[in-house]
């Protein structure tokens, strides 16, 4: 037999940009043949995969998952070469997975996740099988991972372009289980999605974000051509308006008009007997960080 020394491998992986271990298989099983090793990694279909991994992914999908006790969570960018892909249910299916992973093993980078068990393998031999099966590219864009100790909420929006998932707290461990409480942590999630805040709460405003929205609010304050301590007054103003229409609790709530999500938390407080609070949230639209 063959000597499978290890230039061998690194040619045939560089030939084909197949994983190492699949390529050392592919070696030992046509004895060190390397066009046989080639036609090997095509029959068991990795070379076939990785062939397709120059083609570009504009579509794709976003998975939400929360775990069964409600506090931890993930978000999961997977991106796919056609929307007939990802829309599919084995797709969309294969995503949600990937999340569990995220949220179960806490991976640090996307090295990480792909040596996670998964299926009877790892998530890159798993990530490898479904682009096989399906016949097109697919690429893990990015994920995260949420913790919460008291619970939290996700929404998925426009057929999994878009989800979030939102972190609440509370003093009674079985506030997690009310009707009322569920139903207003699914309105601050859909929240979330359609108002596209910048933060939960105006202490959690970046303070670039902010420097940068008071500068602009200066200048124009400035032309004016009022007295200084009216125009002090008008950045203030300003100020206080971009809140209201950026940060989470202070938004108008998107099914009512006359109430702002501080007012439904505290509505809602009441109806359920405890002190329920929007701790912070993540989103991901997709393709925004493309």
């Amino acid at each position: 037999m063959a000597q499978i020394t290890a230039a061998l491998v690194k040619q045939l992986r560089e030939m084909t940009d197949s994983p190492i271990m699949e390529c050392k298989k592919a070696l030992v099983a046509t004895d060190g043949d390397i066009n046989a090793a080639v036609d090997e990694l095509r029959k068991m279909g990795v070379a076939k995969a990785v062939k397709r991994a120059g083609r570009v992914t504009n579509e794709g999908t976003i998975a939400a998952y929360v775990s069964d006790d409600g506090k931890t969570g993930a978000l999961l960018e997977l991106s796919c070469e056609t929307d007939f892909v990802g829309t599919n249910p084995k797709f969309t299916g294969f995503a949600a997975s990937l999340a569990k992973v995220v949220a179960d093993n806490d991976p640090a980078d996307l090295d990480a996740l792909k040596k996670c068990s998964m299926g009877t393998g790892t998530v890159d031999s798993e990530l490898t099988e479904m682009i096989h099966v399906i016949g097109e590219n697919m690429k893990i864009m990015r994920f995260q991972r949420i913790v919460s100790s008291g619970a939290l909420s996700s929404y998925i929006h426009l057929g999994g372009k878009l989800a979030d998932i939102v972190s609440f707290e509370f003093g009674d461990p079985a506030t997690a289980q009310n009707e009322d409480f569920k139903a207003f942590a699914h309105d601050v999630a859909m929240q979330v999605a359609a108002a596209n805040p910048v933060a939960a709460r105006r202490e959690d405003v970046p303070s670039d974000v902010l420097e940068h929205e008071r500068s602009i609010y200066a200048a124009q304050a400035k032309e004016s051509g009022k007295p200084e301590f009216v125009q002090e007054k008008m950045v203030e103003g300003r100020v206080n308006k971009y809140y209201k229409e950026n940060v989470l609790t202070e938004q108008i709530f998107i099914k009512d008009s006359n109430t702002t999500i501080s007012e439904l938390a505290k509505k809602t407080s009441k109806a359920v007997g405890d002190d329920i609070k929007i701790v912070n949230f993540s989103r991901f639209a997709f393709g925004e960080n493309a």
